[in-house]
C-alpha cells in the first residue's frame, strides 16, 4: 500500500507543503528502495536522514562492529552499541526513528560473488564505505545491474561527491566511478581515516548531502550531481564543482573480478610476507638488556599520550617529513597499535627510501599490554 497514513501525513507535513514537492513525491519516497552499503561516518547520517525523510525500504550493509573510535562521526551509534554488529543495531534505531519505514539489515560482506544479489531488490545505492576495493566493486555492480549509485568519501577535512550511473534524456547512463578514477592508487599511497583522522561533522555534511541526492533521484525535484564531482573543504566551507571526463569506462566493466588482486592488495599481503618483524618478548629482551637500537612509535598525539613503550614518536602522516630521524646503522622497531600502519609504513620506506633494518613489532603496542604489562590502557 503506496497510500499515505494519516500518521504519516503528519510526520511529513512539513515536506509535503513543500512547493514542487507536495503528497505526490512523498508517496514515491515510500515506493522507493535505497540501499546503503557501510554504516560508517557517511553511513550513519545517510541513514538517519533517509529514514527520516520516509524512504519506504532502507537495505544496510556492513559486517562491522561499533567500535569506541567511531563514535565520534557515527552518529547513529551509541556506547551501549560498542561490540555489536552495525548493521543490526542500525535496523534497530532506523525503527525507532521512523516506524513506517522498512529496515533490511545485510551483515554478510559485499563481494563480487554476492553483490548483484544484493543490489538486485534496491533502486538505487549509496556507498559510503572507506576502502578502493569496495568503492569499485559496488561501481561496477550498479552498472551492470543499471543502478543508480550515489558515492562519497572523507578523509580528514575534506570531502567528494558524486551521482553515478544515471539514465539521461538521451538514453545513454550517465558517467560512472571509474571515468573518475579509471585506476586505483598503490597500495599505501592513500592513507585512511585511521591513519590520517577526519573531522567527524564532515562525516554528518558528506553524508546528508548523500541522502539529499538520494532523494532527488527518487522525486525528480531537482537534477542530480551527475558527470560532475563536488570537493568540500570543511574549513574553509569553499565546494569546487569539476566535470568528470567521459573515459567510456562502461565498456571495460563485464563482470565482476577480483577488487583486491584489481587494487594491488593480494600483492601488498605477499611482500609483507618479507617484512621482518619482532615479537614483543624480543622487544622487551632489546629493552632489558640496554641494546643499541631505535623504537619508534607512528600511532597518533592522543594514543601515544594515552600510553606508549617510551619510544620517538613520528605519527605515521608525518613520516615522509622526518626520514633524517629514522636511523640507518642499527636496528631499528616501528610500533602502532596493532602492527598495521607500522607495516605499512615500513613497506612504504623500504620502498621509497631503501631502508635495510626496519622491524615491525608483530601485534603491537596491544600485543605489549597482552603478554608483557597488562597495567597499560589501550583503546
Amino acid at each position: 500500500m503506496n497510500k499515505l497514513t494519516p500518521e504519516e501525513l503528519t510526520r511529513y507535513s512539513r515536506q509535503l507543503v513543500l512547493k514542487d514537492f507536495g503528497l505526490k513525491n512523498q508517496e514515491k519516497l515510500k515506493q522507493a528502495s535505497v540501499m546503503v552499503v557501510g554504516a560508517g561516518g557517511l553511513g550513519s547520517p545517510a541513514l538517519l536522514y533517509l529514514a527520516a525523510a520516509g524512504i519506504g525500504t532502507i537495505g544496510v550493509v556492513d559486517f562491522d562492529i561499533v567500535q569506541e573510535s567511531n563514535l565520534h562521526r557515527q552518529v547513529l551509534f551509541s556506547t551501549e552499541d560498542i561490540g555489536k554488529n552495525k548493521a543490526i543495531t542500525a535496523e534497530g534505531h532506523l525503527r525507532k526513528l521512523n516506524p513506517f519505514v522498512s529496515v533490511v539489515p545485510i551483515t554478510e560482506k559485499i563481494t563480487s560473488k554476492n553483490a548483484l544479489a544484493i543490489i538486485s531488490d534496491f533502486d538505487l545505492v549509496l556507498d559510503g564505505s572507506d576502502n578502493f576495493p569496495t568503492r569499485y566493486l559496488v561501481n561496477d555492480a550498479c552498472v551492470l545491474a543499471g543502478k543508480p549509485l550515489v558515492y562519497s568519501s572523507i578523509l580528514q577535512y575534506e570531502g567528494q561527491l558524486a551521482v553515478f550511473n544515471v539514465p539521461q534524456h538521451t538514453g545513454e547512463p550517465s558517467l560512472n566511478y571509474r571515468d573518475l578514477f579509471p585506476e586505483p592508487p598503490l597500495p599505501n599511497e592513500v592513507p585512511n581515516c585511521e591513519q590520517a583522522g577526519v573531522l567527524g561533522v564532515l562525516s554528518g555534511i558528506l553524508g546528508s548531502m548523500m541522502a539529499n541526492e538520494a532523494i532527488k533521484l527518487i522525486t525528480g525535484i531537482a537534477e542530480p550531481l551527475i558527470n560532475r564531482l563536488v570537493i568540500i573543504d570543511s574549513l574553509s566551507l569553499e565546494m569546487l564543482t569539476i566535470k568528470i571526463p567521459d573515459r567510456n569506462s562502461r565498456a571495460s566493466i563485464k563482470i565482476l573480478i577480483d577488487y583486491e588482486e584489481f587494487c594491488g592488495l593480494n600483492q601488498q599481503k605477499d611482500k609483507s610476507l618479507d617484512m621482518k618483524e619482532i615479537t614483543v618478548r624480543e622487544l622487551k629482551q632489546l629493552i632489558d638488556t640496554k641494546a643499541d637500537f631505535q623504537l619508534i612509535d607512528v600511532r597518533e598525539i592522543h594514543e601515544y599520550e594515552q600510553a606508549n613503550l617510551g619510544g620517538e614518536h613520528i605519527p605515521m602522516a608525518e613520516v615522509p617529513y622526518n626520514i633524517d630521524r629514522i636511523q640507518t646503522d642499527k636496528q631499528v622497531v616501528v610500533h602502532c597499535r596493532s602492527g598495521g600502519r607500522s607495516g605499512n609504513i615500513i613497506q612504504w620506506l623500504e620502498k621509497n627510501h631503501q631502508f635495510e633494518n626496519l622491524y615491525n613489532l608483530k601485534g603491537g603496542i596491544l600485543a605489549w599490554a597482552h603478554e608483557i604489562d597488562s597495567s597499560i590502557e589501550v583503546s
